[in-house]
């Protein structure tokens, strides 16, 4: 029991940090930013997995699966998002001309 109120309490201090400096960064970053919680979620997976590897009680299993789901959402949702902002800056593909002679 001991173990699970360490790792709550260092969930909440995480939490609260990472709260304090998201909050403060420019908007201009996002999409670099959301890549690197990409890797993060991609770790807590990784961590998720590993706890059901050992002997754990089902509180520890019950946590362990909404890490899980909870990452594995964050992780695709991420990368679906980060998808469509890099597709923004992609250069299009050369089409019939617009009006004014540039291609769309």
């Amino acid at each position: 029991m001991a173990d699970l109120l360490l790792m709550l309490g260092f969930f909440a201090f995480s939490f609260g940090v990472g709260y304090l400096i998201i909050s403060r960064i420019p908007q201009m970053l996002h999409t670099p930013l959301m890549s690197m919680t990409n890797a993060i979620s991609a770790v807590t997976l990784l961590g998720a997995l590993l706890l059901f590897a050992i002997p754990t009680t089902a509180l520890e299993k019950t946590l362990g699966g909404i890490a899980l789901a909870g990452a594995a959402f964050n992780l695709i949702g991420g990368f679906a998002i980060t998808d469509r902002m890099v597709r923004l800056f992609r250069k299009r593909t050369a089409g019939p001309p617009g009006p004014a002679g540039e291609s769309r």
